[in-house]
């Protein structure tokens, strides 16, 4: 893992939700702690699959693949 990317990564995402409180947006993301841990949930799962190399593939399952 790219330490550098991630901090950059970190501090954009910051830059954002101060610029998106600002102007009085809503921030496009959950904005309670428990939505930031499904979001991280989703993230492990994910890698958690591709780590063991498990899956289908779907499109081809439902005869749409091209």
């Amino acid at each position: 893992m790219n330490v550098t990317l991630t901090l950059l990564a970190l501090l954009t995402g910051f830059v954002t939700g101060a610029l998106f409180t600002f102007l009085g947006i809503p921030m496009p993301a959950p904005p309670e702690l428990p939505g930031v841990v499904g979001i991280v949930g989703i993230y492990v799962g994910y890698k958690t699959v591709e780590y063991f190399d498990a899956g289908v593939d779907l499109l081809s399952m439902l005869g749409l693949a091209g």
